[in-house]
């Protein structure tokens, strides 16, 4: 370990740390999470610095990333160390793989991250690092755990190589239930955009927007179908200015043929999961001659409907799905 004094440091009988500040006053002390091993051992991987598995932290992000998370480990560390250079590729390697076992976007219960000392200085002086590299463990924000007394830091001081180190990932996040996780909403975790248009026959029917590969499985309990909706209309698409001359002698034209245009609709999933949303449409089709563009009666035609929309649980792939009926009746407006 390569050490760095900036304050008065004792060993007390049990091997701990104790801190000392102005006037010999003691404000913290290490905890030692399991038994230190008179050897730790070191990874044998090769430092590739295109494998970067966990989060750079700085003075800006360290708090709300750390009350985010009900697990963060963070490697505070320095360039120019020696032990710092060797713990590297194992520990960005461990980090990638507690993120592919435990995503922090959909679960959300451990996150392994790094702060680089000789660039926040301040921020390593505020949590007492003294030596480097030092692995601190953060639970719920703090890692300070009351001990005879006394306020002490959680480190974790066994082996670094990268198997070491997810097992004992893996064991701090074994206590914490799933129920904690985190709940991806789809519109903050991306998606894709759903564009062009259908031809489909003048009876009922659903347009249906669902995952299907036939080279992949997908765990539909962790679909979300939350979407919103730019445009949807039916029939042919009528010009701004063709729709604002014919609403001057018909004000109401054209007020419900694009009904859900800018509508979100987001499952939060406190209905649990395998979610459905419904859109039941029911279109009415209105024709409305007038004499305005030509010497003859021109015919222009827009489909106007009303939405009902719903959330349903399924076993099957949960599904964006639009129910449309056109009705057996139209409205046919004629001006003179």
């Amino acid at each position: 370990m390569c050490i760095l004094f900036t304050e008065q440091v004792e060993y007390n009988k049990n091997n701990s740390k104790v801190y000392y500040r102005s006037r010999f006053k003691a404000h913290g002390c290490e905890y030692q999470s399991q038994h230190v091993p008179s050897v730790i051992q070191h990874g044998e991987e090769v430092d590739d610095e295109a494998v970067v598995g966990s989060v750079s932290l700085n003075s800006d992000s360290f708090d709300r990333i750390a009350h985010e998370y009900p697990i963060l480990v963070v490697n505070f560390f320095a360039p120019w160390c020696t032990w710092s250079t060797r713990l590297r590729p194992s520990w960005e390697k461990a980090a990638s793989i507690i993120r592919e076992r435990f995503n922090p976007e959909t679960d959300g219960r451990i996150l392994l991250a790094r702060v680089d000392c000789t660039e926040d200085f301040e921020l390593c002086k505020r949590h007492h690092i003294q030596g480097y590299p030092s692995i601190r463990i953060f639970r719920k924000g703090s890692d300070l755990r009351e001990e005879n007394g006394q306020h002490q830091h959680e480190y974790y001081y066994g082996n670094r190589d990268t198997e070491a180190l997810v097992k004992a990932m893996e064991e701090l996040v074994s206590p914490i239930p799933l129920k904690s996780q985190k709940l991806a909403l789809a519109p903050l975790t991306g998606g894709c955009r759903i564009e062009g248009y259908v031809r489909v026959k003048k009876i009922p029917g659903n347009l249906v927007i669902s995952a299907r590969s036939g080279a992949h499985s997908f765990d539909s309990s962790r679909m979300n179908m939350s979407h919103v909706i730019t445009h949807l209309s039916f029939g042919k698409t009528i010009s701004p200015q063709v729709l604002s001359d014919v609403k001057r002698l018909i004000p109401y034209l054209g007020q419900s043929h694009d009904k859900l245009n800018g509508r979100s609709f987001i499952n939060h999933q406190d209905l649990d999961t395998n979610v459905t949303i419904e859109h039941y449409l029911q279109v009415v089709k209105t024709e409305v001659v007038t004499r305005i563009y030509s010497p003859e009666s021109s015919l222009l035609e827009d489909y106007e409907y009303t939405a009902h929309s719903s959330l349903s649980q399924s076993i099957d792939v949960p599904v964006a799905k639009f129910h449309f009926e056109l009705s057996p009746m139209q409205v046919i407006l004629q001006t003179v």
